[in-house]
């Protein structure tokens, strides 16, 4: 039995999101995310100042983990060694494929995941342009931080420039460190995982991945705990204002269909259009009207005397 929509759903549901207008999409982000971070350099002392200022404050505020775990990090490989991978590799992995997963099975939720996403990178643009900060990596080594990926970078493919590939350490912007999006990023993967994931490993890698991302990015002295925490912040401000974005975006495109409308080709369940003008052919015709032509009007095969009208005579039996 053929499936049957009901009447208004069609009208009532979001317009069908397509992989071949979202991907362009999101690789306009991902671009406009990496030249943010190249252009908005700042000043290197004011950068310097910012890291030490944030380290005054978690002073009196008496955290300090980036201490402990660097030191941990730098004096055993096998946990600094897979930091180091876990850092280069999985920010740039891991949400790709989150986003295609919610896009294939979760389409429902997709459209408020992505504009969330996407929003909480653009306020972490914003930070990275008003407060370029130095990470602990780069800092003097009288304040007792060692860059463990310059340390391990014979391990990897990165060199002594963050996570960049070896030789483009000049194309990244180091001072590019509050807020931290390796944890808002992170922070997202989790909550889509825990609330869509369905299963007990998804709700768990859904806890794991940004805990982990967070004691990481410490250790390996790419961050402060509070560029951390102002990572989750950024996704938390992003999360308020998603709802506003989306509505925002449906008026932009109301308002684009009202000024240039799309008027479909054909629409389904419109049956084709006659162009035979009303002819028909019989079996064995290969044009409308052919037995007019071969027999004269009402002279065609087997016609019956009330066929051919009321002078032609009677076929012979």
């Amino acid at each position: 039995m053929p499936q049957t929509e009901t009447p208004g759903t069609e009208a009532a549901s979001p317009t069908r999101l397509r992989w071949w207008t979202e991907l362009p999409l999101l690789v306009l982000v991902y671009a406009c995310y990496s030249a943010g971070r190249l252009l908005a350099r700042g000043d290197v002392d004011s950068a310097v100042d910012h890291g030490l200022a944030i380290l005054r404050i978690e002073k009196v505020l008496h955290l300090n983990a980036e201490h402990p775990l660097n030191r941990l990090f730098r004096t055993e490989a096998w946990i600094g060694v897979p930091a180091d991978f876990w850092y280069a590799s999985l920010h740039y992995l891991v949400t790709p494929v989150v986003l295609v997963w919610l896009f294939r099975s979760r389409t429902v939720h997709y459209r408020a995941a992505r504009t969330w996403l996407m929003t909480s990178t653009f306020i972490g643009l914003i930070g990275f342009t008003l407060l370029p900060t130095c990470p602990p990596r780069l800092l003097s080594a009288d304040h007792g931080f060692v860059d463990t990926m310059a340390q391990y970078s014979s391990y990897g493919w990165w060199g002594g420039e963050a996570s960049a590939p070896r030789g483009l350490g000049g194309m990244t912007n180091q001072y590019a460190a509050m807020p931290s999006l390796h944890v808002g990023w992170a922070l997202w993967c989790g909550v889509m995982l825990w609330r869509h994931g369905g299963t007990r490993a998804a709700k768990t890698a859904g806890v794991v991945y940004p805990l982990v991302t967070t004691i990481v990015v410490m250790g390996t002295a790419n961050h402060y705990f509070l560029d951390a925490a102002a990572g989750a912040a950024v996704m938390g401000a992003g999360l308020l204002l998603a709802p506003l974005v989306m509505r925002r975006a449906d008026r932009v495109g109301g308002w684009a269909a009202g000024r240039f409308p799309f008027v479909p080709v054909a629409t389904r369940g419109t049956g084709a259009p006659i162009v035979s003008g009303g002819c028909q052919t019989s079996p064995g015709e290969r044009i409308p009207r052919q037995r007019e032509s071969r027999f004269g009007p009402g002279a065609e095969p087997g016609a019956t005397p009330s066929d051919a009208g009321d002078g032609a005579p009677a076929a012979a039996r």
